[in-house]
């Protein structure tokens, strides 16, 4: 990791001034018992259920005076948060201590030597009683650079008044899909096909599902294959048929929620967000709301969705990294991460927490979440993770346009070109 930049050759005159200048705001200072307490910068996704603030002040309070935590709201959008800790890590800002990066970042961000290796004792407690998936995505080269904060996982939402029994496979599917268009009855697949981060979560998840991987297993390569054109046919499949919303091309998270709870929908792929959305928007709805497994590529072989979530990693360049790394574990604890799924909505990552009766009973699809998360996949572990990225959105957008054999091979081009690039992403 990079060395702060000392200052060196003061003249005797000006270490004098500065002394006199410390010595003075010291004794102003006198009778604020905050003055000695070291502010640990937390710069995290703005939450608007209060979970994290409340975890920051019960971390603070637990301390027992030798720090405090600030929480900082980055941007609501993820490419705006990565940018403002791009820039101020780039620029060696030491008043950044614990970062919450987006499971695709710590690859980036280890690399560029931005944040610390978690080793010892602070490791060992990282990892004790962590689901093993969230870990991988704060790994890089074998090193333990973040640790999980919460994560998710998307599941099958459907209606039950519609559709008695849930589909398994994407085949069955469309067979449904395609069986209530013919009555009349609401029939589409609500899903992300707009040309962002959601349609690379979806191509993901497909080729995982397959067998196969975007990435070789070296992350140096293109991996994708037969696997992968499997999974854009699949898409392409969707996008042209009656399951298709004529909205897909534009469609995001939040509006596959507001699709499925005005009724035009039987079937949804999305995060557990909608279940108490669902509960408050349309209470008639709710009562034939159900849930079901990610579906299957091959009725044989397992899904593997893709998870999200967040990791919280130390700065280079923080002040006081051996209270920013005790920081961290407290503010992940079990305590804290129970508020965040009850109050926010975030599944944690901590394997005893889905054998909680209070989160099972706020989460009655607990067992579908934890099964989903130990067999999930990850979005592809590199340092040009955002090229790849768009490299995979670009290329399959619109759904309804994709050319399955020659768009993987264009994806495989560009990734090689994104892999062999220098340099950090702006």
């Amino acid at each position: 990791m990079h060395a702060r930049r000392g200052r060196t050759g003061r003249p005797r005159r000006t270490r004098a001034l500065v002394a006199l200048t410390l010595l003075a705001s010291t004794l102003a200072a006198c009778g604020d018992e905050d003055t000695s307490r070291p502010t640990l910068n937390w710069y995290n996704f703005p939450d608007d259920s209060g979970a994290l603030q409340k975890a920051a002040d019960r971390c603070s309070r637990a301390s027992g005076g030798r720090y405090r935590i600030s929480y900082n709201k980055l941007p609501r959008a993820a490419d705006g948060q990565r940018q403002q800790m791009v820039r101020r890590l780039a620029a060696e800002d030491d008043s950044l201590d614990i970062l919450g990066l987006d499971v695709t970042w710590a690859a980036e961000f280890a690399e560029a030597r931005w944040i610390r290796e978690w080793t010892g004792e602070a490791k060992r407690r990282a990892t004790e009683g962590t689901l093993r998936v969230p870990l991988q995505t704060a790994t890089w080269k074998g090193r333990l650079y973040a640790v999980p904060y919460n994560t998710n996982t998307q599941l099958l939402w459907y209606r039950e008044d519609l559709v008695p029994t849930p589909p398994k496979t994407w085949s069955e599917i469309l067979n449904m899909s395609r069986g209530l268009a013919r009555q009349g009855r609401p029939h589409y697949v609500e899903i992300q096909g707009a040309q962002y981060e959601g349609l690379t979560v979806w191509f993901n998840s497909l080729v995982n599902s397959a067998g196969g991987t975007i990435l070789d297993a070296s992350a140096t390569g293109p991996s994708l294959g037969p696997p992968a054109v499997r999974a854009a046919s699949i898409m392409r499949e969707l996008a042209n048929s009656p399951a298709a919303d004529p909205s897909l091309p534009n469609q995001m998270e939040d509006q596959n929620r507001l699709a499925m709870e005005s009724g035009v929908a039987a079937f949804e792929l999305n995060y557990p967000f909608v279940y108490p959305s669902m509960k408050a928007n349309n209470p008639r709805l709710f009562e034939n709301f159900r849930w079901a497994p990610y579906p299957r590529v091959d009725a044989d072989r397992p899904a593997r969705p893709t998870i999200g979530g967040i990791d919280l990693a130390v700065s280079a360049y923080s002040r006081h990294p051996g209270l920013a790394f005790e920081a961290a574990l407290c503010l992940r604890n079990r305590e804290n991460q129970l508020t965040a799924a009850l109050e926010g909505g975030l599944p944690p990552t901590l394997r005893a927490l889905y054998d909680e009766p209070a989160f099972m009973k706020e989460y009655p699809f607990s067992a579908e979440v934890l099964a989903a998360l130990e067999s999930a996949s990850v979005r592809p572990l590199t340092p040009a993770y955002q090229n790849v990225s768009i490299a995979v959105s670009h290329t399959l957008s619109p759904p309804s346009g994709i050319q399955p054999e020659s768009a993987v091979d264009t994806i495989g081009e560009q990734i090689d070109q994104a892999l062999r690039s220098e340099g950090v992403i702006p």
